[in-house]
């Protein structure tokens, strides 16, 4: 992974690739694949968040994108559900509950800061979120003002997952939440609603590409490595996957 963000920093020159789009955006999404993979990351956490905000003002939006999501998946990973042992040793405002006192559902803590100048960083992705230039398309300044409004929240509120929405749905009177998901045949939706599930699924569909779909019906490893909870899994694994987004 210090290999992968050697890349990042030196923003390709690392790779004799100076200035070149594609392996810095090839490096920033498999830091952010692999650092889905362990638990605490405590220890990379300020360095690597130190160079994903320069990149925050990369002229290219794929760089601008990758190097956000790993942000916000950064900040998901600084918190860790509260347990009785923790006893009073945080702040109010290091805790966040369950909006919706969901049975079941963990206070979380933050374990530790992921980033200093949090007001400086709120503010770039308040601007990304809101872009308004003639630079780029209509398509990729939609796509930026998309996910960095998904980013900001996420580094506001660390336990909104992409496209969280918080109206309050008349059927449950709860919160719709992250309305990001994949749909898998008729047995069940799993919720993209975290930012480690977000970018496992990129990362297997960037591996596996056209061959997504038959990997997750019959490789148990493809599957169990971001599995659907909505029902048991088949046997077979035999699943029709298409994205929904509503």
């Amino acid at each position: 992974m210090a290999y992968l963000l050697e890349i990042v920093a030196s923003d390709g020159s690392f790779i004799d690739a100076q200035d070149e789009v594609d392996p810095v955006v090839a490096a920033l999404e498999e830091w952010g694949a692999l650092s889905t993979l362990i638990d605490d990351l405590e220890g990379e956490s300020e360095e690597a968040a130190e160079y994903f905000v320069e990149q925050l003002s990369s002229s290219d939006p794929g760089v601008q994108i990758a190097a956000g999501e790993n942000i916000a998946l950064l900040y998901e990973k600084s918190y860790r559900p509260l347990t009785e042992d923790d006893g009073g040793d945080f702040s109010e405002t290091d805790i966040i509950s369950d909006p919706d006192d969901t049975p079941g559902v963990p206070k979380l803590v933050k374990n530790y800061d992921v980033y200093r100048r949090i007001d400086v960083l709120k503010d770039t992705l308040s601007d990304l979120a809101s872009l308004n230039t003639h630079r780029l398309s209509k398509k990729e300044q939609k796509a930026i003002r998309t996910s960095f409004a998904d980013i900001l929240d996420s580094v506001e509120y660390p336990t909104h997952g992409p496209r969280y929405q918080n109206a309050i749905s008349q059927d449950t009177g709860k919160r719709y939440g992250s309305r990001m998901s994949v749909r898998i045949h008729q047995d069940g939706v799993m919720k993209i609603d975290k930012w480690w599930k977000l970018h496992r699924l990129q990362a297997l569909r960037r591996v596996l590409q056209s061959g997504f779909v038959s990997h997750y019906e019959h490789n148990p490893i493809v599957f169990e490595s971001l599995p659907y909870t909505t029902r048991p899994a088949p046997v077979c694994y035999r699943v029709l996957i298409e994205e929904v987004e509503s």
